[in-house]
């Protein structure tokens, strides 16, 4: 089954266009190609970012300075 494409006009700096076309032939592989997979990959980041903000919700907040005290008080700086 064949994916259905959609078209988008992005606007790229020079210097990445330019890394971005020395890869893709490099490895035989479409710019968007590439472009894709770095999207999918960004994303899947976000998501494990999100699980993980997720997962420590309920884990007490401390703020810098009391963690620099609590340091301090341990001996570790």
């Amino acid at each position: 089954m064949a994916v259905e494409l959609k078209r988008a006009t992005v606007y790229i700096e020079p210097e990445l266009h330019k890394a971005v076309r020395l890869k893709s032939a490099h490895t035989n592989r479409t710019i968007s190609d590439i472009v894709n997979e770095s999207l999918r990959v960004a994303l899947a980041e976000d998501e494990e970012d999100l699980r993980a903000f997720k997962e420590r919700a309920d884990e007490p907040n401390i703020s810098y300075e009391e963690f620099l005290a609590k340091l301090k008080a341990d001996g570790k700086i």
